[in-house]
């Protein structure tokens, strides 16, 4: 039979964040597939737990990913886990689960720490709809590409970036969007000097220009306004009715579906389409 694979998030900054269900998962598995075996080493060493440690990331996981699946096919079962974070998103572990899926594997993620979500909450814009676009590409023009088509994007934008990259994103976003556009910039989350920075991308720009961006940020980018609905009036009324009539539809039906259809007064779209009525008599 064969085993499981867990998704197990680990603290992004707060050790405090681990919760029972991490820790249970942690010292059941069976071994354990890591970012960083090094960064790993020091997590399980905090809950006192000794594990089987495999590396997993992104430069070896063509090669490692097809042993750990080997492994959980012959039933034993493995935690993956990141230096920080929730594994698979914006991560390789996206990979395995993959391979696990198509292996037909149990895959199960334990809830818990996740920058984009933590950020999201606090940013004070709209949270009903969002989309995570993580780091942008450091190449010129995939970046451009890349912001080019989020121009018109109605929804929330989450995107990741480190310390040295962070003022030039600022200038591209704000190239791409205006800089009037409103952000929050999330650094440090869950860590001792954890700052919530809201403001539009202008001033985040010039705030910048003082001091030296420090830590790791997630930006919360406010969406584009959605497009005006375009009002609906009595002369489009009175030109579906024609149409409609000219269909064949009699007067009276053509206005009852063309005052549902466009939400018009019944009444009122009659009275101005008598004179259409007595046209067609």
């Amino acid at each position: 039979m064969s085993g499981m694979l867990y998704l197990v998030p680990t603290p992004i900054g707060n050790l405090g964040d681990l919760s029972d269900r991490i820790r249970e998962t942690l010292a059941e598995a069976d071994f354990i597939a890591a970012e960083d075996t090094r960064v790993s080493l020091k997590l399980l060493n905090h809950l006192g737990l000794k594990k089987p440690l495999v590396s997993y990331f992104e430069h070896n996981r063509a090669e490692s990913g097809p042993r750990i699946v080997q492994r959980l096919l012959a039933g034993e079962t493995c935690a993956l886990v990141t230096d920080a974070g929730t594994p698979a998103i914006s991560d390789p572990g996206e990979d395995l689960v993959a391979l696990c899926a198509q292996a037909g594997i149990t895959v199960c993620a334990i809830p818990g720490p996740c920058a984009v979500i933590t950020a999201l909450a606090v940013s004070g814009l709209p949270t009903g709809r969002f989309t995570f676009e993580g780091f942008l590409s450091t190449n010129k023009k995939s970046r451009r590409s890349h912001l080019e088509q989020l121009r018109g994007e109605t929804r929330t934008m989450v995107f990741y970036e480190a310390p040295h990259k962070l003022c030039q994103t600022l200038a591209d976003l704000a190239d791409c969007f205006g800089a009037d556009r409103r952000v929050s910039l999330c650094r440090e989350l869950s860590k001792l000097h954890e700052e919530i920075l809201r403001m539009t991308l202008g001033e985040a720009i010039a705030y910048y220009e003082s001091q030296p961006p420090r830590g790791e940020y997630v930006l919360v980018l406010e969406g584009a306004a959605a497009p005006a609905e375009p009002e609906i009036t009595v002369d489009m009324g009175v030109e579906r009715v024609r149409q409609l009539m000219s269909e064949g539809m009699r007067h009276k039906d053509a206005v009852k579906q063309a005052a549902k259809a466009l939400g018009l007064a019944k009444n009122a779209l009659y009275e101005a389409t008598l004179e259409i009525a007595t046209e067609s008599d």
